[in-house]
């Protein structure tokens, strides 16, 4: 199959309103879509279906399926995107203004914050903001293609569906990673720009919001996962920003329950706050608008993968095989938009603590609007 197959094959499914979802993994080359057959809204009822899931940031809200044994699947791999991307296109880029109306009132929702922190009402708070700006190109393959070519080491998407709406993203962040019974799981916190260098220095309230989300993630996992190994803090690079990582892993123990492990992990520290109830609550109060699925999380469910393997067994010659394993792999949906005809609804936010300063979270969100307003 050849790229511009695949591109027109995604475009058809658009055009024939029809459910999709386009996506490649972080650090990976091949392009992967399902093309659901029909356009009935599908959800999941305890997280044992395959296929692909697109979840809203309240976890009481249905999360959303694209069932694998309902859908066409399709692979390309993608290292020669470059050229199937127009450039005469790619200059015209969209047009936005800074909004002095949105910044006070964005501004005034973080003093909110840090001020409900202060009374010890919660440790720490995210909060987010949307901009909309107009768009050129309309188009989502387009903009899926600047995704694509852009951010490599990012979980790179275009999902679709006729009910709902058209969203695209480019999230640095994984929720869960499950391979057969080996779990992982990041802690992605604290943000600052990139000046051509990962040696920074980071302030107490960076590595203090990180260690909010490790603790938690710990903590909650502690009834369904054995044997845990935590790395490291490290900085890492996620487009035009920096951001600190550790990463969990474990052993899932044999009665654990995926349903319970997402439900008791959505949302974290790291797009919610802490204690998770409180901030919740505080967040669906105060934000002037609905996340709706920014914020949620998306990605593959029970999905099999094929494993090289050798065999070692004696007077046998070592031979390759292949294994498969149920494999799903689940990102939060940062960096990301909704595109509605000629505008594009970019969401964007923060982490809130005692030491938060009003104004440089709200240049922290413009910075990481950007993610998305590089690709437009």
């Amino acid at each position: 199959m050849t790229l511009n197959f695949f591109f027109k094959r995604i475009e058809t499914q658009y055009q024939n309103e029809l459910p999709f979802v386009v996506y490649r993994k972080p650090n990976e080359n091949q392009v992967n879509a399902l093309l659901q057959l029909t356009n009935d809204l599908h959800f999941t009822s305890d997280f044992s279906e395959k296929g692909f899931v697109f979840s809203p940031f309240d976890a009481t809200e249905k999360t959303v399926l694209i069932p694998l044994d309902n859908s066409e699947s399709l692979h390309i791999d993608s290292t020669a995107i470059e050229d199937f991307i127009d450039h005469k296109k790619r200059k015209k880029g969209y047009q936005s203004k800074e909004n002095l109306q949105e910044k006070q009132q964005h501004i005034h929702l973080i003093k909110k914050g840090i001020e409900a922190i202060s009374n010890n009402q919660f440790k720490k708070v995210v909060l987010s903001r949307r901009e909309i700006v107009t768009v050129s190109e309309s188009n989502p393959i387009f903009i899926l293609k600047n995704l694509l070519k852009t951010y490599a080491s990012a979980f790179v998407y275009c999902w679709y569906h006729p009910k709902i709406g058209l969203w695209l993203g480019a999230t640095p962040e994984t929720l869960i990673k499950i391979q057969g019974n080996q779990f992982s799981i990041m802690a992605l916190a604290g943000t600052q720009n990139y000046k051509n260098t990962l040696d920074v220095v980071w302030q107490d309230k960076e590595k203090q919001e990180q260690q909010f989300v490790t603790d938690f993630i710990i903590d909650n996992l502690k009834p369904s996962v054995e044997n845990f190994r935590i790395s490291d803090v490290e900085t890492v690079k996620a487009g035009n920003l920096l951001h600190l990582k550790t990463m969990i892993s474990a052993r899932l123990k044999s009665d654990s329950n995926l349903k319970e492990i997402v439900s008791v992990l959505h949302p974290t520290p790291a797009v919610c706050g802490l204690p998770k109830q409180d901030t919740k609550q505080f967040i669906l109060e105060n934000e002037p608008y609905d996340r709706t699925f920014y914020t949620g999380f998306l990605g593959e469910l029970n999905m099999e993968t094929k494993l090289e393997s050798r065999s070692a067994k004696r007077n046998i010659e070592n031979r390759a095989y292949t294994i498969n394993r149920k494999s799903t792999r689940l990102y939060v949906n940062l960096r990301c938009m909704q595109l509605k005809n000629a505008e594009a609804i970019i969401y964007v936010g923060g982490g809130i603590t005692k030491h938060s300063d009003p104004e440089r979270e709200w240049e922290e969100t413009v910075s990481k609007s950007l993610v998305i307003k590089n690709v437009l």
